[in-house]
């Protein structure tokens, strides 16, 4: 048996696997996050560890967890918890979509030193700027900082008193040669660290630690147990849905939108705003094309229109031409290929025949249009994309599956029901670390159907996305 715990946002999930990597049980506990400033968002770590309580101790509620061999571990990325030299937090964690280092940022990116050795722009939401913040805003906290470790490594710190880190959460910080697959002393340097205070680095598969006594005994688990590098959250799904070769990709429409690519080589293009991370599994890396509003338009507009999403799109029968209207999801920024936090969302051409159905069609081919960026976005830099599986809450509209397999040209694959998120790649990465096992268990799940492109509509939603471009840029030159 396994456990994956995957620390999101907004809860920590856990699951139990069996050998076979069926689904025994599962919890859930929630978190909160706290915003004292406007663009801040930060959480207590202590919060994770009541979390981490609470979900083992439903598993073990209903399971016996006596044979748990490995556990593995998932969660949001780019937080920075900052631990003094007795183990102790020095402050609530700054969590990825706080935005408050935007300047610290585009200080360190304006530097090549920072895109040429991470791969990657340094985004405001990334942990190195966060950290910089910190340094010119509470120097005496900065001073006291004898180790900085991302949220799920602080969890893996509790759990086994190891400050342990891996290459795909890594290299989400700014620190890391991802190219090396190692933390970059000049990068360090430029921030007025050094490597002693960065956790080591394991590869996701691979042993971290082991599970201290006093929680193996609490929980009812047996002395040894391992617990595995684990990886990012959309890492960690990408091993959960099988994403792991060359032409595997992913689509994920939830509050943010990800399109994740497996690469089996290392190839940057940071001016595109692609992210290129290492993966969770050794030799591998991936890129992601990242809107940061994806159903979260949806919900904005069905807010506005006094809806929910699904009764918006319930009705919207098979995929017509695309409507005269255009709309620009920027609601709060983008990232690829833009990346332009001052970005904001518009509708143009609106019409006396606008109605509440077509501004429906107009949202979703506006976040279709941003996934079709990100897809260009991706293909510039090489990455070929051959199978592409679609997950998250949007992946529940066939209509919208069916627009965005059209524009981006692509099968879209549905998942069978079931769990393939980032506590069951988890879970997976626990049983490769306790067992030996490498990439050939990271299987894809069942296909429950395939949405094909509707070719006959193909090129009108090609001009369309052309005038969603020239919206975009007609606007940025306005303001």
């Amino acid at each position: 048996m396994y456990i994956g715990l995957d620390l999101g946002t907004s809860g920590l999930k856990a699951v139990l696997t069996d050998d076979h990597q069926a689904i025994l049980a599962e919890a859930t506990a929630p978190l909160e996050v706290q915003r004292p400033a406007s663009g801040w968002s930060e959480q207590n770590p202590s919060d994770w560890l009541r979390a981490a309580e609470a979900v083992m101790a439903e598993l073990g509620a209903g399971q016996d967890l006596g044979a748990v061999r490995g556990i593995g571990l998932s969660g949001q990325m780019h937080g920075a918890t900052l631990i003094d030299k007795a183990g102790d937090v020095l402050r609530p964690c700054i969590l990825w979509n706080d935005t408050r280092a935007y300047a610290e940022a585009a200080q360190m990116d304006a530097d090549p030193a920072w895109r040429e050795i991470s791969g990657n722009i340094v985004f405001a939401g990334f942990t190195a700027p966060k950290v910089a913040w910190v340094r010119a805003h509470e120097p005496e906290t900065f001073a006291r900082c004898d180790r900085i470790l991302l949220p799920k490594d602080y969890l893996r710190y509790w759990l086994t008193g190891e400050a342990v880190s891996e290459m795909s959460d890594a290299a989400g910080t700014s620190w890391l040669d991802t190219g090396a697959r190692d933390w970059s002393d000049r990068l360090l340097a430029k921030s007025g660290l050094s490597r002693a205070q960065m956790p080591r680095l394991v590869e996701g598969s691979d042993v971290s630690g082991e599970l201290r006594p006093e929680l193996a005994k609490r929980w009812g688990l047996a002395a040894g147990v391992v617990v595995a590098g684990g990886a990012g959250d959309n890492a960690a799904s990408a091993v959960g849905m099988g994403v792991v070769n060359p032409g595997q990709a992913f689509l994920s429409l939830g509050t943010s939108g990800v399109l994740f690519a497996a690469s089996g080589a290392y190839q940057p293009d940071a001016p595109s705003a692609v992210h290129t991370f290492c993966h969770a599994l050794p030799g591998a890396w991936h890129q992601m094309g990242v809107i940061l509003a994806c159903t979260d338009a949806l919900n904005w507009y069905a807010r506005l229109v006094q809806s929910d999403a699904q009764t918006l799109t319930a009705g919207l029968g098979a995929l017509q031409a695309p409507s005269e209207t255009v709309f620009l999801p920027y609601l709060g920024g983008e990232r690829t290929p833009h990346n332009d936090p001052a970005a904001r969302g518009a509708f143009a051409g609106l019409g006396h025949a606008t109605d509440r159905s077509a501004g429906t069609r107009a949202v979703l081919e506006g976040i279709s249009f941003a996934f079709a960026d990100c897809h260009d976005a991706l293909r510039s830099t090489g990455t070929q994309i051959d199978s592409l599986v679609a997950v998250g809450g949007g992946s529940r509209s066939d209509h919208w599956l069916q627009m965005l397999a059209t524009v981006l040209d692509l099968p879209v694959d549905v998942p069978a029901a079931g769990d393939f998120g980032g506590a069951f790649g988890a879970a997976r990465l626990g049983q490769m670390a306790a067992t030996g096992a490498g990439a050939e268990i990271a299987t894809p799940p069942p296909v429950d159907r395939r949405i094909d492109p509707d070719t006959k509509l193909q090129a009108a939603f090609s001009d369309a996305h052309a005038r969603y471009r020239a919206v975009y840029s007609a606007l940025k030159e306005a303001l």
